[in-house]
Parts: C-alpha cells; sequence; structure tokens
C-alpha cells in the first residue's frame, strides 16, 4: 500500500480499502438497473443500445426486443469506492482500480 492509498476498518476491524469502479462490459451488461439503483452517488447511467449490437448469448436477453437498455459509467470522478455496484450486478460486468 502506498502512502497516499485511502484505508479503512469496517465495524468488525477488518482493513478495507476503497475499489472505483473503472468500466463495464457492455457485452455482458443486460441493462436490469440494479447497480444504477444502488448507487448514490450517480455515477452510472442507463443509456439505449441496438438490440443488433454484440452480447453474450444469454437467457435474460429478449430476442424480440428493437431497443435495450445498457449502463455505462457517467462520471467516475464521483465514485467512493464503496462496490456496491459491482456486488449487485448478476452478470460481473464491472472492473473495478485501487488508488
Amino acid at each position: 500500500m502506498t502512502p497516499n492509498t485511502l484505508s479503512a476498518y469496517t465495524r468488525g476491524g477488518t482493513p478495507w480499502i476503497p475499489t472505483y469502479v473503472e468500466s463495464i462490459d457492455p457485452r455482458r451488461c443486460i441493462g436490469c438497473g440494479r447497480c444504477f439503483k444502488v448507487c448514490s452517488r450517480a455515477v452510472l447511467a442507463l443509456v439505449e443500445r441496438e438490440a443488433s449490437e454484440s452480447l453474450e448469448e444469454d437467457d435474460d436477453w429478449d430476442d424480440d426486443a428493437e431497443t435495450t437498455a445498457l449502463m455505462t459509467v457517467r462520471d467516475p470522478m464521483d465514485c467512493i469506492g464503496c462496490g456496491a455496484c459491482g456486488r449487485t450486478c448478476p452478470k460481473g460486468c464491472f472492473t473495478f482500480s485501487t488508488p
């Protein structure tokens, strides 16, 4: 850990180092919005994408839809490093970084 790295301890005394959202894999995102709902800092945004865009094969994907939603990182500088978005993502779309 570098001298400028922020770290803290949980109530139970476990060391905690924040991990900041870096990117979301658009091929894995199903646009469920769970991450958007848990983010208290408005770091994420829901945007439309065409159904023809590349997606991983998945039963959650509606083949009849012409457009669907996709989460993107709106403002990574607002991220506080809590990791709630990644923990709620059913597809593991998030990439995080430490300072």
